[in-house]
């Protein structure tokens, strides 16, 4: 019945479909402004008690990199090597944390499937 009262009814589903882009436009924006704003913070990890540190945006962009001196050894250049890769890929897990927890808090209404959001 609900079907059919539909059907006879397109007013009601125009307005329907009217809130829901409405909706959607209002989505959008948030969405911007909440990408904006992650693109502002600054992420920072760093490893071997401080003494390789990288800094990154919200978009996750390596913006900064410091490697204390006692940590640089010329005979020994893999373990320099996988200090920095590993501070690089926690920084990067730290700002895709945070974009997940912020787009979450926007879809988090839609009832998507993990992964779905934007």
């Amino acid at each position: 019945m609900g079907l059919l009262r539909s059907l006879t009814n397109p007013i009601i589903d125009v307005m329907n479909i009217q809130k829901m882009l409405q909706q959607v436009q209002q989505m959008q924006g948030q969405m911007q402004k909440t990408q904006a704003e992650l693109a502002s913070k600054t992420f920072e990890a760093t490893v071997a008690g401080g003494k390789v540190s990288v800094t990154a945006n919200g978009h996750g962009d390596i913006q900064g990199l410091k490697i204390a001196r006692e940590v640089v050894d010329p005979e020994d250049v893999e373990v320099l090597q996988d200090l920095v890769l590993s501070a690089i890929q926690q920084v990067q897990k730290k700002v895709k944390e945070s974009q997940a927890a912020e787009m979450g808090k926007l879809t988090g209404g839609l009832g998507l499937p993990p992964g779905m959001g934007f």
